[in-house]
Parts: C-alpha cells; structure tokens; sequence
C-alpha cells in the first residue's frame, strides 16, 4: 500500500533539493578562505559573502516551504486513511466475534494512528535525503581526493546495516507496545461502563490491580522502545564520528605534509582541504536525521498495521458499501412491509458446528404486531439482525415486502427498518442531536413531535436543546429506552420495527409505558419483537416460539 501522499513526495523532493544546496554553500566558504591566504582583503570574500547569504536564505524556504507541504500531505493521508479505517469497521457485521472492541478501536483510530504524521512527515524526507545527499558528496569529494571518498564511503554502509537490524527488533517493540496500549484502552473502557456493576460485586480493588500490572506492562515496553531507540542513535554516532574523524585526520596530516597521498593534483590547498573538512559532517548528517526518526518509522508502520487490520476477516455487514448513498433516498410511501424467512440458516464464522438457526421459517403479514419469545440463546436477536440485514445468512432466504435481502439491496432496505434495542447508545450531545442523528429531513419540527411520541416532552433533562453525557449520562433507563422510540418516530420511512427485549431491567410502571409508546409508534407498521415479558408479548397479535421449526414458524403459539 502506498502511503506517501503526492503533497508529501514534492514536499520531501524540495526538502532534499534544500539540503543539496550546502554543496555550494560549501563551496564559497572554502573559496573565501582561499583567498583571504592568498593575500585578499575584505574585497576577496564580499561575493563569496553575498552569495553564502543568498543560498542561505533560499535553502531556509525551500526546508521551510517542503516541511509545510510534507506536514500538510500527511495529515491529508491521515484523515484518508481513518475515513478508511471507520468505513471497514462499518462494513462489519455487529455480531461478529471478531470485530475490534471499541475501545481498541477508539484507541488505533484516534491516539496510535497520529504515529503517522511523523513517519510521514519526517521519515520520508529524510530518507530521500540520505539516498540522495551522501551521493552528491561523494561526487564532490571524489575529485579532490580518493583516499576522503574511500573513507567515507566504507563507514557509511555500516550505519545502514547495524540501524536496520536494531530496526527490525524497534518495530517488533512497537507493534507490542501498540497492542499493549490498545488492550487496556479497551479494558479501562469496558470496566468504566460496568462500572456500577464491579462496585455492586465488590470488585474495584481486584479491577484496579488488574488496570495497574496493565499500566506496568505498558511501561516496560514503553521503556523497551525507548532503549533501542537510544541505542540506535549511537550505533550511528559512533560509526559517524570515525568516519568524520578520518576524513579530518587524514586532511591534518596531509596539510601538514606529513601524508603525501592520497590527491589525485599533487596536495590538497587549505581551501580544498576546508571543503573536504565541510562536506564530511553533512555526509553523515542525513544519516543522524535518520536515526532520529527511526522510531518514528516503526511506530509508523506499527500504527498503519493496527489500522489496516481493523477492516480485515470477520463477518461482513450485507450492503456495507451502499450505506451512505442508501442514507440520501428518499423512499416512495407504501403500505408496511411482510416480512419472510424460508429455511434460513446461520452460525458464527468461529463455531460452524453450533448453528443458531437452522432451517428457520417465519412468516409475518404487513402491518402485523409479532413477539418473538423463547429462552435466553435461542437466536432470537439474531433472528432480527438477519431480518435487519446486519449480517449475512449462511442459507436460505430472507424477504422483505417479497424482495429478497441481498448485499446490492440490503443498505436500501434497512432505510425502512427502525431498531431499538434494550440499551440504547446514547452520544454526548444534544438531545435533538440524538434523535436526529444526521439524518437527513430529520429538522426541529419532528424531533418535537418524536419525543411528544415518546413523551419525552415533558421531561425537564430530555427536552431538545438539552445536553447528554457519554452513554445517556443524565437519563433513568426508562427515558433511554423512551429516547430510541423517538429515534425511530422522528423517520418517516421506518415502516418496520424490530425491537429487543424494550423492556427489559426496568420496573413494572415503567415497562407499562414503554410498552404504551412502543404500540403507539406501530401503529401502521409492521413490528417483530423480541422478549421475555409475557405482559409485552400478550399485548401484540401473536406470539412465535424459537426455536423456529421449517414451516411451521407462521402458526402462532400465543
């Protein structure tokens, strides 16, 4: 996968252009000292001067301008890359066991993913330079003197060797130090929202040990990376240091007339032998730039591995692809839907050999008001994922209004479906923002008459411009169940309803008017629902028992 934005390889090509510029740079100071021994005054050295100046303030605005566009192209493929990243995981199905927990998630796309922006940013300008820049100076040192070039050019495949085999251990480190991050961002997560529940075990300290040996673990690898960080770096400074010393000893001893070879004209003149003295630091200063991004390389790459792997394998959502273009049509009004089943089958990817459904039928007129009941696992909020089209059947045939539920139409069909499941996701934001939820034609006007729906307009925390914490923070359990019915209400094409378990962990009072809501909403649709609440299931037109058997799922148990 190319990662290097075309703003990014200019701004890296200008950058390197920049660094070349030293060459000549080089140059004039080592003119100007020439001619300053051969008896010059001030006169001698005002063009070198001028023109010292001039490249100087040229190669500030080619590095100044090449960062701004490497800076710029990066961030442009960041945001690529996480739109990439966020479309993959919409493209998975909720019920697949192997999608990433949101915290991990969370944790790749927002915090291990800015990894990039360095690795972008500086490593790629940096490597260009060190491909390009020692060239130059070979070509310019070679000339004058080969035993300089050979120096030089023995010390410096040894830095490129010795960097890349402590580089391949710095980025095993960093992949593990990225997994160790995420993992606990994942675990913290998960115990914040059961939070209530570890308190109510008495759990804390046993949850609190456990967050502290993963905060230990996370420092020791952290510290882990850093060591090899470090000793790369003097890996390079060691071998720079010889090699620029060489260079500097050999040019000594030969001014002084104590080294005769090594010239290819006789002896090097003091200013030839200050170029070559210029030149040799420059030679090795790509290669220190280098060293110091290399960590950002491997976390780079660790970072860009963590996000490609969030859309890989799994279970795929049907229509994944279509989502977005599904949310701007705007659909003809019709009467509700039927909705069918003809021997569908399905089980987890991970256990093929334990079906959840097998050869299930199901049969539900338009219009009508069905409860699903049956014990806890026998499939009953799959059956209504594979009704919402939310994951692929591994048979059989599921039908809405008579049309068969397929990857090319299945994002247009859920725009006539409405799920509410028993804990509602509720974001931090207004209450209207939480109804409306983006959702095009969805303005003020109907989120008030939603919530009048859900009679959630005479509650003083649930009214329209109010503000919700993270979770529904600010909400009883009721008025978050009341707040997916005015999701649901506030579309006007959600003619089918499919509702998990609406009433489940609430009191007797309030699952009575959660139940009044859900009815009032259907009416005019059709409604599948899922419970254990034999009050809930007598009040709709028939109840189904699961497991479902092969044509037989149309005859009521109620």
């Amino acid at each position: 996968m190319e990662t290097r934005p075309p703003l990014a390889r200019r701004g890296a090509a200008l950058q390197a252009a920049a660094a070349l510029l030293w060459l000549p740079q080089a140059g004039l100071i080592a003119w100007a000292l020439q001619r300053l021994a051969d008896g010059g005054g001030v006169q001698a050295v005002l063009w070198p001067a001028a023109g010292l100046a001039a490249l100087g303030v040229l190669r500030a605005l080619m590095d100044t301008l090449g960062a701004r566009w490497c800076f710029r192209g990066a961030r442009a493929q960041l945001s690529t890359l996480r739109a990439a990243a966020v479309a993959a995981l919409a493209a998975r199905s909720p019920l697949d066991a192997d999608r990433s927990a949101s915290g991990l998630a969370a944790s790749v796309m927002a915090e291990q993913a800015e990894s990039l922006v360095p690795y972008l940013s500086r490593f790629e300008p940096t490597r260009l330079r060190v491909m390009v820049m020692p060239a130059a100076i070979l070509l310019a040192v070679a000339p004058l003197s080969w035993v300089a070039a050979l120096a030089l050019l023995l010390a410096a495949p040894l830095i490129p060797l010795f960097m890349a085999l402590i580089g391949w251990r710095a980025q095993a480190a960093s992949q593990a130090q990225l997994v160790e991050m995420g993992g606990m961002n994942a675990f913290l997560l998960d115990r914040l929202r059961g939070l209530a529940t570890i308190r109510s075990l008495g759990a804390v300290d046993l949850t609190a040990r456990r967050l502290r040996q993963s905060a230990d673990d996370l420092r020791s690898r952290t510290m882990k990376v850093l060591r090899i960080a470090f000793l790369s770096s003097a890996v390079l400074e060691l071998f720079a240091a010889l090699g620029v010393a060489t260079v500097a000893v050999y040019v000594g001893l030969h001014l002084l007339g104590l080294l005769e070879f090594g010239a290819w004209r006789g002896r090097l003149s003091l200013g030839q032998g200050l170029f070559l003295l210029l030149l040799a630091p420059a030679f090795f200063e790509p290669l220190r730039d280098l060293s110091a991004v290399w960590h950002d390389r491997a976390a780079g790459q660790a970072a860009l591995a963590a996000l490609q792997r969030l859309g890989e394998g799994g279970l795929p959502l049907p229509g994944g692809a279509q989502v977005e273009q599904a949310s701007r049509t705007t659909l003809p009004a019709r009467r509700p839907p039927a909705v069918a089943l003809r021997r569908v089958r399905f089980h987890h990817p991970a256990a093929p050999q334990a079906p959840v459904l097998h050869n299930a039928d199901l049969q539900v007129a338009a219009g009508e008001h069905v409860a699903l009941v049956g014990a806890s696992g026998s499939g009953k909020t799959t059956l209504l994922s594979l009704i919402a089209g939310l994951a692929p059947a591994n048979g059989g045939q599921v039908l809405i209004d008579g049309e068969p539920l397929a990857a090319h139409n299945a994002a247009a069909l859920r725009g006539r479906m409405a799920w509410i499941g028993q804990t509602p996701h509720v974001f931090a934001g207004t209450v209207q923002a939480n109804v409306a939820l983006g959702r095009p034609g969805i303005g003020a006007a109907q989120v008030a008459q939603a919530l009048r729906v859900a009679a959630l307009d005479g509650v003083a925390q649930a009214h329209a411009g109010h503000a919700l914490g993270e979770a529904g923070a600010g909400l009883s359990g009721g008025e978050a169940l009341r707040l997916a019915i005015a999701r649901a209400a506030a579309d006007p094409q959600a003619d089918l309803l499919l509702v998990d378990e609406p009433t489940a962990h609430l009191d007797a009072a309030t699952a009575a008017d959660v139940t009044e809501r859900l009815l009032m909403l259907a009416q005019g649709k059709t409604l599948i629902v899922a419970t254990h609440d034999p009050v809930l299931a007598a009040r709709l037109d028939r109840s189904l028992a699961l497991p479902l058997q092969p044509a037989a799922a149309h005859r009521s148990t109620a």
